[in-house]
């Protein structure tokens, strides 16, 4: 038996050929975190895959946000399925049970740790010894701590404590538990690619939780871990939970899974190690074989991660009430067609299915989780229309009463005339063409210099490149040569004067139309000025973009281009770092 998991950033990691992903992990439970899929916007490609069954926690509060599925082989098929940790979202048979005690979480807790799509648990049926057991699996993707919202911390914490709970429950009522998926701490310094607060490190609550949560005895480091920093106090954890990367890999170092992939830091494995396959203790001794990491898989910011168990699994007949082939969108029901034809009473559904979902959701949100496809809305033009259907065969003649504007849309762009009167033969005054072309070049500076605001937003990650005039800027004056008889630039007049031979030069002539524009451009746009070399490689920075909220948001600054990593390797990037001066 081989499990997996892994933090995609997103179902689109993918693809089109999610079965070939799938298949290429070799794996019979693959459990994955931060799909950023709702239910609304989940297809069938991804939600049935031919040899798997699948079980997916939406998120109910936010679009593309969070969100974890597990992916069982058919030859892994779970005896029960449930979504989140703490019972409300399961109203259905199959269900795994042994919540714990829950008392010290007020139901407003209870409902909003659920309500982001954090947790998917299946229970299998293993033969172990030649004798039957069960083996619980709980997908997880824990909360991040955002420094600038103290509120998640609490949440957090909240969701460790629940997550512990839940886990311990289970095994207490006899099932082997393992739990596996993105925890967001770094356990241990060995865990860490620069931990800069070693004074401070072990006082982070979450890695606090984690000592509590796992067991880390004397014999799980049998060789000498001079290189892994842990301390004494850090080798009499009696949790009930093993580490299984480290059971079997206690002083590797630099074993990462997760890396900044905006600063490159994958390069030089710049990153921490915050995904991992926990067992209970007795499972991971008798029944574990090897663990490990997978960096060379990419696609994501994160790494898989799996274990290998002797054991074997035994199959259900049936998958759980949960897969997703049972959903009403997938399981082609004759009942899925007539939600969009028949009307439906919006009111009494909501009441029905109000108490289904959390609490913590606004209206709008419960609305679109019940009736996500518009199913309302649908019917309502529906019995709108129905009123002017025909007998089948004749043909009406619709009259178009409201719709008939005043005025060809043509004749919106059309320049209007005033007081004057056109001649076919006379020749045409300068004062009118010279104010429309410089009303003409205004505008063209101002969209241009838009255009320029918008490409600096977007250049955070890339290299600067001098801005050259492009030569179809011609164009802009190609289009009407009457508006820029009169051009008002000195380098044209004198064109005009070098040139008495041609009647009208700088109409007819390209080199005059050619050189006035690159005249005007040049004057408009001078480019961005080279970027500086850093002061250690003496390679060009690269210019990004202060997003974070503060008094230097959206202020732009050099750095060296190098993808960071440890101060002490040469190939990493420098701490060269320069503000952009105002006006350049």
């Amino acid at each position: 038996m081989k499990i997996v998991t892994w933090n995609i950033n997103g179902i689109r990691t993918f693809g089109g050929g999610i079965k070939k992903a799938l298949d290429s992990l070799g794996a019979d439970i693959i459990c994955v975190q931060e799909t950023k899929v709702t239910r609304d916007l989940l297809d069938e490609r991804t939600a049935i895959v031919d040899g798997y069954n699948s079980y997916f926690s939406f998120s109910r509060g936010r679009s593309g946000y969070s969100g974890v599925a597990t992916y069982c082989k058919d030859s892994a098929t779970p005896s029960a399925a449930e979504e989140g940790l703490t019972g409300l979202l399961t109203s259905h048979e199959g269900a795994v049970g042994c919540y714990g005690d829950q008392t010290e979480f007020c139901s407003e807790e209870l409902q909003l740790l659920d309500n982001e799509g954090r947790a998917v648990i299946t229970q299998h049926r293993i033969m172990c010894q030649e004798k039957e057991q069960t083996v619980t699996v709980i997908n997880v993707y824990c909360p991040r701590a955002d420094p600038e919202k103290p509120e998640r911390k609490q949440f957090k914490l909240q969701f460790y404590k629940l997550l512990q709970t839940r886990a311990e429950a289970i095994l207490k009522d006899g099932s082997h538990v393992i739990v596996l998926g993105d925890v967001n701490t770094s356990h241990r310094q060995i865990d860490h690619c620069d931990p800069s607060d070693n004074d401070d490190f072990g006082e982070n609550p979450g890695r606090k939780w984690l000592n509590a949560f796992l067991h880390c005895g004397r014999d799980e480091q049998e060789e000498p871990n001079e290189e892994s920093e842990v301390t004494s106090s850090e080798t009499t954890h009696s949790g009930k939970f093993v580490d299984t990367f480290r059971f079997f890999h206690p002083t590797r170092m630099s074993a990462f899974t997760c890396w900044n992939t905006l600063t490159g830091a994958r390069q030089t494995n710049y990153g921490t190690r915050i995904d991992y396959v926990f067992a209970d203790c007795l499972l991971a001794k008798e029944q574990f074989v090897a663990a490990d990491i997978m960096p060379e898989v990419e696609g994501s910011d994160h790494c898989p991660v799996w274990g290998q168990l002797s054991c074997s699994l035994l199959p259900s007949s049936k998958p759980p009430y949960l897969c997703t082939r049972y959903l009403p969108e997938f399981a082609g029901r004759q009942q899925k067609l007539s939600q969009f034809l028949v009307k439906v009473d919006q009111k009494s559904t909501l009441s029905e299915q109000m108490d289904a979902l959390p609490g913590s959701q606004e209206e709008e949100e419960r609305r679109e989780n019940l009736n996500p496809s518009g199913a309302g809305n649908v019917s309502k033009k529906r019995s709108l229309t129905s009123d002017s259907v025909v007998p089948k065969g004749k043909k009406t003649k619709t009259v178009k009463t409201s719709l008939n504007p005043k005025g060809s849309l043509l004749s919106f762009f059309k320049p209007k005339l005033t007081n004057a009167v056109p001649s076919t033969n006379a020749v045409p005054s300068t004062e009118a063409p010279v104010k429309h072309c410089e009303k003409t070049l205004h505008m063209d500076e101002v969209t241009s210099s838009q255009n320029s605001e918008k490409a600096s937003s977007h250049i955070e990650d890339a290299a600067p490149v001098t801005t050259s005039v492009p030569e179809d800027i011609e164009s802009v004056s190609h289009g009407s040569p009457q508006m820029c008889t009169s051009s008002t630039t000195e380098e044209s007049h004198e064109r005009v004067a070098t040139k008495p031979s041609t009647p009208h030069p700088t109409v007819g002539h390209p080199e005059a139309k050619k050189g006035a524009s690159l005249g005007f451009w040049k004057s408009v746009f001078h480019g961005p000025p080279p970027p500086p070399p850093c002061k250690i490689h003496r390679e060009p920075c690269v210019l990004r973009t202060v997003k974070k909220e503060g008094p230097n948001v959206g202020k732009q600054f050099f750095v060296c281009a190098r993808p960071q990593g440890h101060a002490s390797n040469p190939e990493a990037r420098c701490n060269f770092f320069a503000w952009v001066e105002k006006g350049k």
